[in-house]
């Protein structure tokens, strides 16, 4: 199949011996396959004879950047270059690693495969948040979350989804969460497992105050409002990164970016396997497939 990629870009937001050894050998088959390899400047590897750039030069210039970490490394990476169109290939050193899925024992084979054209790609949506319509924008690939300043400490908000008044609830807080964050936060909370091609966004309540309360699924195109009510303080925390606080009578505005972010993955890539892998859902695999 014909290259896709010259200019690949290397980028962690670790800093430790395996991370360097990884990005050494990544190094390594680039340089094999004549490809041209930049860094960020943001990133926390430095590899001999490569000048650093700036992300503005890495997102006008790269083809493809290497994510090596967990998935908390792909996230940084997804909000810095992802969102701005830039494709991310993950490589996994976490433990879970639902969005890094090359192993570093596969490293050699899979990355040569990819970087020949042997890919799939994968679009995922990213939700914005902004607060009493200010113009500042934060982002968030996995989910957002409006909770409780202190611990055990239940507050009060009002759920509006297109302007319509849904309900008003008393819990810790609410996970609102894409089929990405599905597997992340909101699935420690018994939320459910979305597959990443279902265009919806899932609204979790935390801790409620209520036997009647369950997940809520909605469109991806739908315009969330939650305000804060006057019970107690809140903060809002966007891919467990950005933490902002809020308060009593503070709106804050949830919706699908129109920016999106393409994962690349090896042609093996398959999400049932990553599930029953990485949550322990099957006893085993059927000796033989289905018809």
């Amino acid at each position: 199949m014909k290259q896709q990629f010259r200019t690949i870009a290397i980028y962690s937001s670790l800093k430790n011996e395996q991370v360097l050894q990884i990005a050494m050998q990544v190094k390594e088959i680039l340089e094999s396959l004549n490809l041209k390899i930049v860094l960020p400047r943001s990133s926390s590897i430095k590899l001999k004879d490569i000048r650093p750039c700036k992300d503005n030069e890495i997102i006008e210039n790269a083809d493809l950047i290497i994510a090596i970490g967990g998935d908390g490394t792909l996230l940084s990476t997804a909000r810095k270059f992802g969102s701005k169109g830039l494709p991310v290939l993950g490589i996994n050193l976490g433990n879970l690693g639902f969005l890094t899925d090359i192993a570093p024992e596969e490293l050699t084979s899979n990355l040569k495969s990819v970087l020949k054209g042997k890919f799939l790609k994968d679009e995922r949506f990213f939700l914005s948040a902004k607060i009493n319509n200010k113009l500042q924008t934060y982002i968030s690939l996995n989910e957002i979350v409006i909770h409780s300043k202190a611990t055990a400490q239940l507050i009060e908000y009002e759920l509006f989804l297109n302007e319509t008044f849904v309900y008003r609830q008393r819990a810790d807080g609410i996970i609102i969460s894409t089929p990405t964050g599905s597997t992340a936060y909101s699935l420690s909370g018994n939320g459910p497992i979305i597959h990443p091609e279902v265009k919806g966004i899932t609204l979790l309540p935390m801790f409620p105050h209520s036997l009647n309360t369950r997940p809520l699924i909605i469109r991806d195109n739908t315009n969330i409002k939650i305000k804060i009510g006057h019970k107690g303080e809140a903060d809002i925390s966007l891919d467990s990164h950005n933490h902002i606080s809020l308060k009593s009578g503070d709106t804050v505005s949830i919706e699908k970016t129109k920016s999106k972010l393409t994962l690349i993955h090896p042609k093996d890539h398959d999400f049932y396997s990553a599930c029953r892998n990485k949550l322990g859902w099957s006893l085993g695999t059927p000796n033989n497939k289905l018809p």
